[in-house]
């Protein structure tokens, strides 16, 4: 068979091979055939250049490396839904609707996957262009990365121009193999599965996002023509969309019945846990398609659809232990030990307790069933006890009497003694006062490394406690004066792992003094008194000279906080450890800026991903004009800044009636 006949046959045969292993989870052959097949594809291509197609299967593995991403501007605006949290307030959507177009309006439901919106454009059928939705105008070009996605196709059945939107995602499976990978190499392990999504798909590498096993469910048509004016209808355009070849989003309801719309929803609900990939709602559309135009579009969200959603899932599980984590500031906090449990997308088998205060609060006791659910979709805590469940083996616990990392005496901070049931407690912060901590020192070095801090890559709790036993760092200024060999030589650490790690340390090395301030884990002095810290005194030399009174001139800095700064640049182990960064080279000082004053007196609240900018970037350029940034929405804030998969702060802006913003009009306010 000449090249150009097993060429095209090779390209059909995986195409269909590829189709019933992705999608229709029926494969008729092994991974070694299909593989085989694969790699036979591959060598052909690349001998035979002139016989290129932009559709062969080969182009899901990656092209070449970017730089950056291209702006891409929507030809239909993606906007985003407004949020419904109850079934009353569904109703009422339903019937301000149905007054408006009539009782016999259909409404759909359908799961709101929990990813990243993506539009995707074909011209004469072919995958020219995929974007993400960024602020809803302008996206960012992830052609090459959405190509890796083998249930997008890369050609229509129909030789169409048209643009479709859809939701791509991590499957628990893909998320879980990701997080084992990450584990074993030591790296920092990702939160959940819509954040493992989005970061994979703006890898600027796409061979490195064509590895993170990413799915897609198309749900609107954008733009374009089916060839057909019989489509009336969301349900018509659905079914249109597989007809072309796309994974279309699950319908479970046509229906202008509200109990049918509601039951639905509910249902949903009730299977949210059994899914293979997550969702954090279920969305409500008008069906008809004229319809939809009669009731248009509000100032950011259409007044078709809305999103239900659900509130945090919650799981019964057994308490097994409660132990107790040393923090970096020498702070005891409880941790719950539970049966392993599956809870929004992840196994679950720790939870934060807070502290003693909460589980008397809760009477949270060992060997409890306890109800655990995940604060934010993110963080797994205990909600309460389950004391109808109970025996009469469960123990009551209290807090250690000594560190139990160094056996050292503990204190509390801001303490209030009071009597409950005859019984004295005292409350507060439990706290480690031994400096010599070894749980301290690793967690000091831990958030020295960390992406808010000196930003350097791969140095978990593993990697720390391997170059403590091996007796290779003291202090987190060790990490500057470590050796390829040195890092290549421990445990699940090869050669091209430790050339990363003295890349990612060169390059902190520039990461600016407000950045190395909050390294260095002054107590009270988080992220952004640290910048304002560098903004006012341009060099550590400078504040190791400050008075408490003139770091109280600082912005938002009291006088507890200025003793803080005070007290820590007295130490000289301090001096100590600054000594050797600036010997390692790292940078202690930076111009002071004069700061303008256009944003005084105004508050701004950040929310989702901002295109080609961190909100620490952003929340550092409204303080340099006199603003200030808060985290939390409320009438006092003037500006919401909202970038792509904005949450519950864009919905109480919205609420609120707070101005919102993108990015550009925020660049425009810079100027």
């Amino acid at each position: 068979m000449e090249a150009k006949q097993r060429i095209d046959y090779l390209r059909t045969a995986i195409k269909y091979h590829s189709k019933r292993y992705y999608e229709n989870d029926a494969p008729e052959i092994s991974d070694f055939e299909y593989d085989r097949m694969f790699e036979e594809l591959k060598s052909l291509e690349a001998a035979h250049p002139e016989y290129y197609d932009p559709t062969s299967p080969i182009h899901r593995v990656g092209g070449k490396a970017l730089d950056k991403f291209e702006k891409v501007k929507h030809e239909v605006r993606m906007g985003s839904l407004t949020d419904v949290f109850d079934f009353d307030a569904l109703v009422d959507f339903i019937r301000q609707v149905k007054a408006e177009t009539g009782d016999n309006t259909e409404f759909s439901v359908e799961p709101k996957i929990d990813g990243l919106s993506v539009s995707l454009k074909y011209e004469k059928g072919i995958l020219s262009v995929g974007a993400t939705r960024g602020n809803g105008d302008v996206g960012e070009n992830v052609t090459q990365n959405v190509k890796t996605i083998r249930t997008i196709p890369l050609e229509l059945t129909s030789p169409i121009d048209i643009t479709v939107r859809g939701e791509v995602f991590m499957p628990h499976a893909s998320f879980e193999k990701l997080n084992r990978q990450k584990e074993e190499d030591g790296e920092a392990l990702w939160a959940n599965p819509r954040n493992a999504a989005a970061g994979s798909l703006r890898c600027l590498d796409s061979k490195e996002t064509a590895k993170r096993g990413l799915d897609i469910f198309v749900f609107n048509y954008q733009s374009g023509s089916f060839d057909d004016s019989s489509v009336t209808t969301h349900k018509e355009t659905i079914d249109k969309i597989e007809e072309l070849g796309f994974k279309p989003i699950p319908m479970l309801c046509i229906s202008s019945n509200e109990d049918d719309i509601v039951n639905a929803v509910k249902s949903l609900g009730d299977k949210r846990a059994s899914l293979p990939y997550d969702i954090d709602g279920a969305v409500i559309k008008v069906n008809s398609l004229e319809k939809r135009k009669e009731l248009g579009e509000g100032t950011s969200t259409p007044k078709w659809a809305v999103a239900y959603k659900y509130p945090p899932e919650q799981k019964k599980t057994k308490l097994l232990d409660i132990v107790v984590q040393v923090g970096r500031t020498g702070v005891l906090t409880p941790n719950a030990v539970l049966e392993p449990v599956k809870l929004a997308g992840t196994t679950v088998s720790r939870a934060t307790l807070h502290n003693i205060d909460i589980i008397r609060d809760r009477d949270i006791r060992i060997g409890d069933n306890v109800i655990v659910q995940k604060a934010g979709d993110i963080i797994p805590e205990v909600v309460s006890s389950v004391k109808e469940d109970r025996c009469g083996s469960e123990e009551p616990y209290e807090m250690p009497e000594r560190c139990p990392s160094c056996g050292g005496e503990l204190t509390y901070d801001d303490a209030k003694n009071f009597v409950d049931d005859g019984e004295d407690f005292t409350l507060g912060a439990l706290r480690c006062t031994n400096p010599a901590c070894p749980a301290q020192l690793a967690r000091n070095i831990e958030h020295f490394a960390s992406k808010k801090a000196m930003n350097i890559e791969g140095v978990g709790g593993k990697l720390v406690k391997a170059l403590l036993d091996n007796h290779l760092i003291h202090d987190p200024s060790d990490l500057y004066y470590l050796t390829k060999e040195e890092i290549a030589s421990l445990d699940r650490m090869g050669e091209k792992s430790a050339e990363n790690f003295i890349s990612s340390v060169e390059a902190s090395k520039k990461s600016g003094l407000g950045r190395l301030i909050f390294a260095l884990g002054i107590r009270h002095i988080g992220e952004v008194a640290s910048a304002e810290l560098a903004s006012k005194f341009g060099s550590v030399e400078a504040i190791y000279d400050a008075t408490v009174e003139e770091i109280t001139e600082t912005q938002d800095f009291g006088l507890v906080m200025a003793e803080s700064v005070v007290d820590f640049f007295k130490k000289e182990s301090t001096k100590y450890i600054i000594s050797k960064l600036q010997s390692a080279g790292v940078v202690t000082s930076e111009e002071i800026k004069e700061l303008s004053n256009e944003f005084e007196g105004l508050t701004f609240v950040l929310t989702g991903t901002l295109e080609n900018m961190t909100r620490d970037e952003a929340a550092e350029m409204i303080k340099a004009r006199g603003g200030k940034v808060s985290s939390s929405v409320s009438k006092k804030t003037d500006y919401v800044l909202a970038g792509e998969a904005a949450g519950s702060k864009l919905t109480k802006a919205q609420s609120l009636g707070v101005k919102i913003i993108d990015k550009e009009a925020f660049l425009e306010m810079c100027k």
